[in-house]
């Protein structure tokens, strides 16, 4: 279910395109993301901001709590992994989820 204010994918036009620049952010594309999630290992980080810069998804954005690096977002990661192969200190990796990570708690749980 979308968030008030965000457009589900499931009412975007046939074929998913974005009509404006800058409109990606709108969406709550992190529900097609498969079983895995990027994390990020803060020793290795060297705060370049790679990982926001490529991000198709705009998943990534500046931590408040920490100068220089970068906080990771459900909402709109679909675990395409272009932060990771692109990271130059290889200090993002995949972290598999459960289904219960993704979605909270089993029915019933």
């Amino acid at each position: 279910m979308a968030d008030e204010g965000m457009t589900s994918w499931k009412s975007l036009a046939l074929g998913c395109a974005m009509t404006e620049p800058g409109t990606a952010r709108r969406f709550n594309t992190g529900d097609w993301r498969s079983r895995r999630r990027p994390i990020t290992d803060r020793d290795k980080c060297i705060k370049c901001g790679l990982c926001w810069i490529v991000c198709p998804d705009m998943a990534y954005d500046p931590d408040p709590k920490a100068e220089g690096y970068y906080t990771w977002d459900s909402f709109y990661c679909k675990g395409c992994g272009i932060c990771i192969a692109e990271c130059p200190k290889q200090a993002i990796s995949w972290l598999e989820e459960k289904e219960e990570d993704k979605y909270g708690p089993a029915c019933g749980a």
